[in-house]
């Protein structure tokens, strides 16, 4: 069983604990990528739908996230989400924001990474257990699936997409 950082409001390691055994009590480290193309598109990922539902499964997130374990970095978790949901290597990163996310059920720090990348959604090799599909959205797109459905999105897309810019502040 893999263990996570647990980590104080400042985000100053405390601890590990096992994955299975984290409460609303702890703070933990979730890495996750903002994925654009030269067209101004954002790639979401489904979430598998055999996933457990505390992870919402079938919800449109960003185009991967993982919780950071034992011995890792924000960056050396993402690199390997990455590689092991998109199939991609070597992906440019820059690194943006850092937020504090409670959704009732977890509370963690979120850091958010971007890349640009041009490929069709078809070729990217997803893990199956872990997405369901990659899409392209423009933000158009985004915006009005996302206000006709906020239900379809993980619980934190819409302050993402307002940190991105894709929603307005209201």
């Amino acid at each position: 069983m893999s263990k996570i950082i647990i980590v104080d409001e400042n985000d100053n390691e405390i601890g590990v604990k096992e994955r299975s055994r984290i409460t609303h009590e702890d703070i933990y480290r979730v890495s996750g990528l903002w994925l654009t193309n030269s067209k101004g598109e954002i790639l979401l990922a489904q979430r598998s739908f055999k996933k457990h539902p505390a992870h919402s499964p079938g919800k449109w997130g960003p185009a991967t996230a993982g919780t950071v374990e034992e011995g890792e970095t924000y960056e050396e978790n993402i690199i390997k989400e990455i590689e092991e949901e998109l199939g991609l290597r070597r992906l440019k990163l820059k690194k943006a924001h850092k937020k504090f996310r409670d959704n009732g059920i977890r509370r963690y720090f979120v850091q958010i990474f971007t890349s640009r990348i041009d490929r069709a959604a078809e070729e990217f090799i997803v893990q199956k257990d872990e997405v369901e599909q990659v899409k392209w959205f423009s933000p158009e797109e985004l915006k009005e699936r996302f206000w006709k459905n906020p239900e379809g999105f993980i619980s934190t897309m819409e302050e993402t997409l307002k940190e991105m810019g894709v929603l307005s502040e209201v």
